[in-house]
């Protein structure tokens, strides 16, 4: 054959780079460290958006959509993981973190946010390249394309269970829930289908960010003059809050960063006041924060101590912890200490104080707004794993009190096995009473038929903090 009939020989595509975003390396690098070092986002996200500021990356905008790419992957990954599964020959459990974690974020852009689909699949796939390898981007993009066939709404009604025929599942896989948490946070909060679908909705939501304005040091009206009527409004119901418009950075404002305020949900800011309002008869110059990092609730309780002439003694266990409450009390108007000791095997006297906190360690499911990588990490045996350090610190804290003293047993979850049953285990052994604490959160509404009190979410706007107080009776 002839140079002249010979057919021309096919060209390949040419090989094109991938091109490398920013904010998506940077999503996929907090979700990895999520996955490796068991982190939180909360404490990853911050500094690997700081450094990308420092480095000229990022600007506000950049910044808004990693942080919605880390987050509303977390929330939604449930149900990520089930509609991801269904575009597959292969279990889920075959599927490297890494790439699953590529898919993740690719799912929540088509599914979960207004990114156009081709733009939502070809950053993905460039992403796979460079962090998987041209191979693994291959199935990267073979699964995104199945998924964006569909909408959110669309991928739900066919690998979520009817509610018919199995509730609890779902709700799980509609809400991105583990069952056992859905099926938790349904016997506590008691009613129908509408307020856990309510709840675990609101779960899924991003939280405002609250400030309080610490006594002694700060007022709310003071910081809502800092930062402006267009960048906060007052708190719904504790009269020390103000909340950020959306977008809003704490490490901007002076007070933060002088000490004067500091980041703290509603809820917390609650349970401190109710404590430090509830009745008592006799002295009233000793305080005790039995388990007080990382030290929100103790500088609160700090400075309404020093206004009645009352000393703090706030005790954290780890050291660390510890030095953290120390950093949040410095500058406190009146005297306070701070300790390092084991809440279970206290230093000090019984019957020494007459207000003791216990703000015991528990789930954390009552702040899954804001720690959403923890409901897939928390199982059922956490809680027996709990169960015995909450109710020793119990009785450490009806110890330390003064007969007529009260204590707050409070906790961030709503769960039955670590709010209601450990006091009532306890107050079965002790001389001892529960006060009605709905009085004491004024104009909060719903609070239930008490005396105890169970805020929640998307009732409250709050984290789901629970408090009973009880009074040491002899």
């Amino acid at each position: 054959m002839s140079e002249q009939t010979r057919r021309p020989r096919q060209q390949g595509k040419p090989y094109r780079r991938p091109k490398q975003d920013p904010v998506r390396m940077l999503a996929f690098d907090a979700l990895r460290a999520v996955d490796e070092r068991d982190a939180y986002a909360n404490l990853v996200l911050p500094p690997l958006l700081r450094k990308a500021r420092e480095q000229g990356d990022f600007d506000g905008r950049d910044a808004a959509l990693a942080t919605e790419l880390v987050y509303g992957t977390l929330r939604r990954q449930g149900t990520y993981d089930a509609v991801i599964a269904a575009c597959m020959d292969r279990p889920l459990r075959e599927v490297d973190p890494p790439v699953l974690d590529v898919l993740s974020l690719g799912a929540h852009q088509l599914l979960g946010t207004r990114i156009p689909t081709h733009a939502a699949v070809s950053a993905t796939v460039d992403l796979a390249r460079i962090v998987l390898g041209d191979g693994r981007a291959k199935f990267v993009n073979a699964v995104l394309r199945k998924i964006s066939r569909q909408e959110l709404d669309a991928w739900i009604e066919q690998v979520a269970p009817p509610y018919d025929e199995d509730a609890e599942d779902h709700l799980a896989v509609v809400h991105s829930h583990p069952r056992w948490i859905v099926s938790a946070l349904w016997d506590s909060l008691g009613g129908g289908r509408a307020g856990i679908e309510d709840l675990l909705e609101a779960d899924n939501e991003r939280p405002e960010v609250t400030l309080v304005a610490r006594p002694g040091r700060a007022t709310a009206d003071g910081i809502l003059g800092e930062v402006g009527a267009e960048a906060a409004l007052p708190g719904r119901w504790s009269p020390y809050a103000v909340r950020l418009s959306e977008g809003g950075e704490p490490g901007a404002i002076d007070a933060v960063r002088e000490g004067r305020a500091g980041v703290q949900d509603e809820g917390s800011q609650l349970v401190a006041i109710a404590l430090a309002n509830a009745p008592l008869d006799g002295p009233d110059k000793a305080w005790l924060d039995g388990c007080a990092g990382p030290g929100g609730k103790a500088a609160m309780l700090a400075g309404l101590a020093a206004e009645r002439g009352a000393v703090l003694l706030a005790s954290e266990k780890q050291p660390h912890r510890a030095k953290l409450v120390a950093n949040a009390l410095a500058g406190n108007p009146g005297p306070y200490q701070v300790i390092a000791a084991d809440g279970t095997r206290p230093p000090w006297r019984p019957g020494t104080f007459d207000r003791v906190l216990m703000d015991v360690p528990c789930t954390g499911l009552g702040a899954l707004r804001r720690r959403p990588e923890a409901r897939w990490r928390r199982r059922p045996a956490d809680l027996d794993g709990f169960a015995p350090l909450q109710r020793g610190l119990l009785r450490t804290a009806l110890d330390s009190v003064r007969i007529g003293g009260v204590v707050g047993y409070a906790t961030c979850s709503p769960h039955l096995a670590e709010t209601r049953a450990v006091v009532n285990d306890v107050l079965k052994e002790r001389d001892a009473e529960l006060i009605d604490a709905r009085p004491l959160f004024a104009d909060v509404p719903s609070l239930g038929e008490g005396p105890d009190v169970q805020l929640w979410p998307h009732v409250h706007g709050t984290d789901a903090m629970y408090l009973a107080l009880i009074r040491r009776t002899g």
